[in-house]
């Protein structure tokens, strides 16, 4: 990748701009370019679109993503140490990249960028998940973005995928899948980054579906999702008597055994017991 962009190689970018990893932040570095580049090619074809990197750090991603024909970057940065690094890669690539120095969390980035639009990042960790659940829960669906090519720990990273009846299923899975088609498309081990994490991390790619897979009002399903996980081990007739005063009844409408545990229970199921729930 340095050959390619004539940028030079990121330890080296590090070591000038003296970039160590903060903690703090959530930060850890990923220094290889063909890695940054394999994850830039998984957001698929980014030619005409525009691109959203939240905490890109010294610009590895950045510039996969640039390399791989992003029409515009725009990157979110809170960490101002990397503001330098990120103007060489701006520079060299003039009109393409445009740097926030901000919160990911507070930027309206709707500003910055033009339809269509993919988000691809190596998320901090400690703002990761917020993040993804703003994303799949706009007011108005189908959202600004086409694809999310995110990097999370593993076991976030599974919990997005999972599948009903299995340890990592929960929330996560329910609000991911009912809106969008998720999978894993890489798998990283801790010394890809600097400073290592203890735990392995993962690509996850995320397409927007036209509609969700199942009719159901966003706030209700939420609801229903949150009271039957808050106590996973219990049965639904337990852990739902809360959201309804009929919720024996609705259960069994819903094809729903009402001494099932949530970990069981389909995302078509959970729906369908919504829409039961907001019909009064």
């Amino acid at each position: 990748m340095a050959a390619i962009d004539g940028l030079p190689p990121l330890r080296e970018v590090i070591a000038t701009h003296e970039l160590v990893a903060k903690k703090a932040l959530g930060q850890n570095f990923l220094l290889d370019l063909n890695l940054t580049a394999k994850i830039a090619r998984a957001a698929g074809d980014l030619t005409g679109c525009d691109v959203l990197e939240v905490g890109p750090g010294p610009g590895g991603l950045t510039r996969g993503l640039l390399a791989e024909g992003a029409r515009r970057v725009l990157a979110v940065e809170k960490d101002s140490r990397c503001l330098p690094a990120l103007a060489e890669i701006a520079a060299h690539y003039p009109g393409r990249l445009e740097v926030i120095n901000g919160d990911a969390l507070a930027v309206d980035v709707l500003a910055h960028l033009t339809p269509p639009i993919r988000i691809a990042a190596n998320l901090p960790y400690n703002v990761g998940t917020e993040l993804l659940i703003r994303w799949l829960t706009p007011a108005v669906w189908p959202p600004f973005w086409q694809s999310l090519t995110l990097m999370f720990q593993k076991e976030v990273a599974e919990r997005i995928v999972a599948k009903p009846g299995t340890d990592h299923y929960g929330r996560l899975a329910l609000l991911a899948q009912w809106r969008a088609e998720a999978k894993i498309v890489m798998v990283l081990p801790p010394e890809a980054f600097t400073p290592a994490p203890k735990v392995h991390s993962a690509v996850v790619h995320l397409t927007a579906l036209p509609a969700p897979r199942y009719p159901a009002d966003p706030a209700v399903l939420e609801r229903v999702v949150a009271a039957g996980f808050n106590q996973r081990r219990k049965m639904l007739r337990s852990s739902l008597k809360g959201v309804h005063p009929r919720i024996d009844a609705l259960l069994e409408e819903a094809g729903i055994p009402p001494t099932e545990r949530a970990e069981r229970v389909s995302l078509e199921q959970f729906c369908h017991l919504a829409r039961l729930v907001a019909a009064g």
